[in-house]
């Protein structure tokens, strides 16, 4: 019993330290999409172990910055063409502090390693995603 206390503990300690991560990155509308969407029984187990290892583990360790993190993701999911985690990790990378700048020369360097059709395509990700997210805060702005 103590074991299984012990490892209910370890499981809720990185999921409210993920959870956290996740929501500050991604942002609170999509994490709550993809809980909603991964909500049953056969998906919720993986949406746990994303948010417990990925962000509540990997993301929280030291030695590299959000920002860089962001920017590492940003080139293996261009070279994995993995178009919508692309989307989402583009905003992540702004809400990072990465700027337009920062995004497109990490996709142009994925581009020589991963393809130059990986880099078309994870640059007309890129831009659409950052020009939401242009429209978005001026629509803000005027509010």
């Amino acid at each position: 019993m103590a074991d299984a206390k012990r490892l209910e503990d370890a499981h809720a300690a990185f999921w409210d330290n993920g959870i956290a991560i996740r929501r500050e990155v991604a942002g609170n509308e999509y994490v709550d999409r993809s809980l909603s969407k991964g909500a049953s029984d056969f998906a919720k187990p993986m949406q746990e172990m994303v948010t417990e290892i990925g962000w509540g583990y990997v993301w929280a360790r030291p030695g590299l910055e959000r920002k860089t993190r962001s920017l590492l993701n940003i080139a293996m999911l261009c070279a994995l063409n993995r178009s919508a985690e692309l989307a989402v990790h583009v905003r992540g990378a702004v809400n990072n502090g990465a700027t337009d700048v920062e995004i497109r020369e990490t996709i142009m360097q994925a581009a020589i390693y991963a393809g130059f059709p990986a880099g078309l395509e994870g640059t007309r990700v890129a831009e659409r995603v950052l020009g939401e997210i242009k429209d978005e805060q001026s629509t803000a702005g005027k509010a």
